[in-house]
């Protein structure tokens, strides 16, 4: 019970923060026709941090922070990575957010991928931190640990891709999906800053 409830915390406190993976699925599930067409962006990402746990629970922290260079490697990509992604939505105008943009099921796949795998913030934290935790369990408890967080992570973006199109049904101007993208683009920038300290 010890092993479910700590993968449920700590799924829920590296998921939650406003990043690129949850805006991206937010916004397809506001501006896809329907869930359905939004559920390749949805399955990808939920597939790569279900990848991702794996690693880490599997060892892959220990080879990260064993190499300082990959770690540098990971961070310094990452962070062109996010300025990028930070332009993109702070420059995209409210007609934009009105007209919504429902990416075809090849794109959102490659779109989510890049947000999944490219941002070193949700790397570091599932390598580092669940990786880490991990080590607290051995057998059983470690299977239920794993489990638990690739549960959670599922659930919260199917839950995110319900709650964008919630948001399209009261939303039909765009500026709330407007100010949602403005408020993103300001994280998003701090967690580039943050990343960038860390380096020095």
């Amino acid at each position: 019970m010890q092993a479910i409830v700590h993968g449920i915390i700590l799924a829920f406190g590296l998921i939650l923060p406003l990043g690129v993976q949850n805006v991206f699925i937010f916004s397809q599930g506001a501006m896809q026709p329907s869930k359905l067409r939004a559920l390749p962006a949805v399955l990808t990402a939920a597939l790569c941090d279900t990848l991702l746990i794996l690693l880490a629970v599997l060892g892959l922290s220990v080879i990260v922070y064993q190499f300082e260079w990959l770690r540098l490697a990971l961070i310094s990509g990452g962070i062109l990575f996010l300025i990028y992604m930070d332009k993109v939505l702070w420059t995209a105008k409210i007609e934009q957010a009105q007209q919504g943009e429902a990416l075809p099921a090849k794109k959102q796949i490659v779109f989510a991928l890049s947000v999944s795998l490219l941002n070193p913030h949700a790397i570091l934290d599932t390598v580092g931190v669940i990786g880490t935790s991990a080590l607290n369990y051995i057998g059983t408890d470690k299977i239920l640990f794993t489990v638990t967080c690739i549960i959670v992570s599922w659930l919260w973006f199917i839950s995110l891709m319900f709650a964008g199109s919630m948001l399209k049904k009261v939303d039909n101007s765009g500026k709330v999906m407007y100010i949602f993208n403005k408020c993103s683009a300001v994280f998003i920038w701090g967690t580039a800053l943050y990343l960038l300290i860390g380096l020095f």
